[in-house]
């Protein structure tokens, strides 16, 4: 069997790059409908048997609770900052020896339950970490481990480069995993606008509720297209202009 844990920003906060399409109440409703469709896969897996989701949102007990996972607060883990946190709050899980342990990010749509699967595959064949990085290949939205293979956690800018070269000189075998389902998060319009294109997909997640076939999925439908003409339009008078030549 193996446990999940979920690090979940305040969702007022969240998605700050899309405040040029969302209103504050719309980001928090997209924040809180993809962290539950990531929660319900997890909770649907037959090998996921516990699940913790780490905030301090007003919310995320509730959401937690929807789920069947644990809600620790921040301040139960005496920590501050993202890999302190979860650094201490994997200290805490894999003290149950259960694993292997999966950490991964709540904006992550296209998850599915086969995506889960054949990351615990791919981690128990591998014996060692499993990064599964995002759509450039820079950034990580899901680790998987054992207590063997615990890495020196390095969220932020490059960080799969960075779980990947920690874990080598730390003598731990490692994968690069790229799966649509673990490598399509939101933080971009463009990436809602990839996600929004996939979500008949996923016709009953939480995600497509909110965006698929409603009035705010055709606003922000507009909006990307309107975003991406004045793009093009600013790329054609740069190179009318002589700016190539």
């Amino acid at each position: 069997m193996a446990q999940a844990l979920l690090p979940l920003k305040d969702m007022v906060q969240a998605k700050t790059r899309l405040s040029g399409l969302l209103r504050p109440s719309e980001r928090r409703a997209l924040a809180q409908a993809m962290a539950e469709d990531v929660l319900a896969v997890l909770a649907a897996h037959r090998e996921v048997s516990h699940i913790t989701l780490v905030s301090d949102d007003p919310g995320a007990e509730l959401i937690a609770r929807k789920y069947h996972a644990d809600c620790w607060p921040e301040s139960f883990l005496a920590r501050r900052g993202l890999n302190p946190l979860i650094q201490r709050a994997t200290e805490r899980l894999l003290a149950r020896e259960e694993d292997p342990l999966l950490v991964l990010h709540c904006d992550l749509p296209l998850l599915a339950v086969e995506d889960i699967s054949d990351v615990l595959a791919r981690q128990r064949a591998l014996d060692g970490l499993l990064i599964a990085c995002d759509r450039e290949g820079s950034g990580t939205n899901l680790l998987a481990f054992g207590a063997r293979a615990v890495p020196e956690f390095c969220f932020g800018s490059n960080s799969c480069a960075g779980h990947e070269d920690g874990a080598r000189s730390a003598g731990i075998p490692v994968e690069v995993l790229r799966r649509e389902g673990t490598a399509v998060d939101v933080d971009e319009p463009a990436d809602l606008q990839s996600v929004m294109s996939r979500l008949h997909l996923r016709p009953r997640s939480n995600t497509a509720a909110l965006l698929l076939n409603t009035e705010l999925g055709a606003r922000i439908t507009l909006a990307l297209a309107t975003m991406t003409d004045s793009a093009e339009a600013i790329d054609d008078a740069d190179i009318n202009g002589g700016l190539y030549s």
